[in-house]
């Protein structure tokens, strides 16, 4: 019996070294990294000939807005699911970016909008589709993923949740913008002076017409990832047709093992290559830096299979990476202990 003692003794010993050397080894690999956010507010044929100097001061300052949002809640040692949820609102808020206020028309002249959130820690989502009387569809999602049993809600059901949850709803009219209107004419235009199907003229429409997104990513000081984005879709799209911004592994993943992705582009070619989650798989599982693995999908697999866009990657040290295979996407990032960086064009 005091043999047995002796060992039960040693052995529970033993696991209270272990169990204390591993939180050790997750307080230092926190210690290691820093907080730190990135944002995206869509990507596509942006060029200097397109956007004069007011417009172009009119993207960086609301950019600018919408990380320092994200930043402070950072600093001030907020969790990365705030931070990347303020961050979005501001842009979902702005018509100057395809979310939200700003949202493209659909062929029927109405307003239907994504969005989705993820946690790293948890892995807990929230997605919803379709939506049309909501002012803030992230807030919805992140909505879905704390009350919600389910991830993705759409539409109709998705709008009684929201009701039950007290959101208020918004008339659609709302998410009116002139210059959206004026892109839902000429998108329909051109399909309809086509003499290919409708699918094959689709392909022949500026990549204005075809996608637009905001989104956040973001590291706190507590390790802990988070991932958001919010879109309108595409311009003229019908039969409910839904992108892959609201799809969790498709347009927004977290997991604080690997890395935090939002993502804007063609979202068929996005759901296809499961492109935010195939990213950080490839950190987890092949241990490649958040470059290496961005790179690979992004100017790789994506541009290989006829995919054009961009994502925005916090990694779990607080490395960000913001690869796109188009002349631009609006960006913006702040790492601990450094500058904002704010960016539109490809150079």
């Amino acid at each position: 019996m005091k043999h047995l003692t002796v060992k039960i003794t040693t052995l529970a010993a033993f696991t209270m070294l272990a169990t204390l050397g591993a939180q050790n080894v997750q307080a230092h690999d926190h210690d290691q990294g820093k907080f730190a956010i990135a944002i995206h507010g869509g990507a596509g044929t942006i060029t200097r000939a397109n956007l004069n100097d007011e417009q172009e001061a009119a993207y960086k300052a609301k950019l600018d807005e919408a990380i320092s949002a994200g930043y402070a809640i950072l600093a001030d040692g907020g969790s990365s699911s705030d931070a990347v949820i303020a961050a979005v609102q501001i842009m979902e808020k702005s018509p100057l970016f395809n979310a939200a206020k700003g949202a493209v028309y659909t062929w029927e002249g109405e307003h239907e909008l994504d969005a989705s959130f993820m946690r790293g820690d948890t892995l807990e989502a929230g997605a919803v589709a379709g939506v049309k009387r909501i002012a803030s569809p992230i807030a919805l999602a992140r909505e879905v993923q704390e009350k919600s049993v389910h991830v993705m809600l759409s539409g109709v059901g998705a709008e009684q949740f929201a009701e039950q949850q007290g959101f208020e709803f918004v008339d659609n009219k709302m998410f009116d913008t002139d210059h959206r209107y004026q892109q839902l004419q000429d998108a329909k235009a051109k399909i309809m002076e086509s003499e290919q199907p409708e699918q094959q003229a689709w392909q022949q429409l500026d990549t204005k017409y075809k996608y637009g997104t905001v989104g956040a990513v973001a590291r706190d000081k507590q390790g802990n990832l988070a991932a958001a984005t919010s879109t309108g879709g595409m311009t003229a799209k019908r039969y409910g047709r839904i992108g892959d911004s609201p799809i969790i592994g498709a347009g927004t993943w977290a997991d604080n093992e690997s890395c935090a992705v939002s993502a804007t582009g063609h979202g068929e070619y996005f759901i296809r290559y499961h492109v935010a989650a195939d990213i950080c798989s490839r950190m987890k599982y092949q241990q490649v830096d958040v470059k290496t693995a961005g790179d690979a999908v992004i100017h790789g697999v994506l541009k290989d299979a006829g995919g054009t866009g961009g994502v925005i990657i916090v990694d779990h040290k607080g490395n960000v990476h913001m690869p796109f295979n188009t002349e631009g996407m609006y960006r913006a990032s702040r790492v601990e202990g450094g500058e904002t960086e704010v960016a539109i064009y490809q150079d």
